[in-house]
């Protein structure tokens, strides 16, 4: 009797690891979703940061349920897109980040606006999406190593949209300094960055301005040192937006 109940205790583990093994044989994704995200107003892409504070690309995937539970990735520092991990489907894309969302509810929850893009992936799609984000923060020169080896850098901030719904005040204007290029709110020396929050309309003041920021905690290292100013207002997921990162040569 112990024996017919080890044998059958044997063969019910094999049945069960034969159906795992079955569940595990689907092929791993490999289709791919890329493209960026665009000024709608300057044709340029909108600067965000890596990994979770930046933008992200939306996916649902309607092939599989009317009311799918989303799935996310993240975009590239300089607005683009790209995940080669994916499974064949049809989805409803769209991107999330400091700009005006691109699909908008009133507040029953009826969609108001939608400029997603609605695609059925076989291979590989490309997707851009024109937005307007919440501001623009562009250059104005170069930055500039002072006597003291700091650096000042000067740029002007806009709104980058007209959309009443986004005209909160600003609340932070950054300089961020790094040893890399994947400058930002998540990855900056907290020695030489330059961090001001607002309250009221202070920061909004600024808008169109010349802004001239240095930075702080006395000479720079004479290593490579990158340079970037991030600004946002209290709106959508509360995200900066960017300039492009900028190096100089060590005097």
């Amino acid at each position: 009797m112990k024996k017919l109940f080890y044998y059958t205790a044997f063969f019910l583990a094999v049945i069960a690891l034969n159906s795992c093994s079955k569940i595990d044989n689907y092929p791993a994704p490999s289709d791919t979703i890329n493209g960026s995200t665009i000024d709608e107003g300057t044709g340029a892409t909108v600067q965000t940061e890596i990994g979770g504070g930046g933008t992200r690309v939306k996916l649902l995937e309607i092939s599989y349920s009317a009311n799918p539970t989303p799935e996310y990735f993240q975009s590239m520092q300089d607005g683009t897109f790209n995940d080669d991990k994916i499974f064949a489907a049809t989805y409803k894309v769209s991107v999330e980040g400091p700009f005006v969302p691109l699909v908008t509810t009133d507040n029953t929850g009826t969609v108001t606006a939608d400029s997603s893009q609605t695609i059925k992936l076989t291979s590989k799609a490309t997707l851009n999406f024109k937005v307007q984000p919440f501001l623009r923060v562009q250059w104005v020169g170069k930055p500039v190593f002072n006597a003291d080896s700091t650096v000042t850098v000067q740029v002007k901030i806009t709104r980058g949209t007209n959309n009443a719904n986004y005209q909160q005040d600003i609340t932070d204007i950054n300089l961020y300094v790094s040893n890399t290029q994947y400058d930002g709110n998540n990855n900056y020396d907290p020695r030489y960055s330059k961090l001001v929050s607002y309250s009221g309309s202070n920061g909004t003041a600024l808008l169109g301005q010349v802004i001239t920021i240095t930075t702080t905690g006395g000479a720079l290292p004479q290593q490579d040192v990158y340079f970037r100013v991030g600004a946002r207002i209290n709106a959508g997921l509360d995200e900066y937006n960017y300039n492009t990162p900028m190096s100089v040569t060590y005097p």
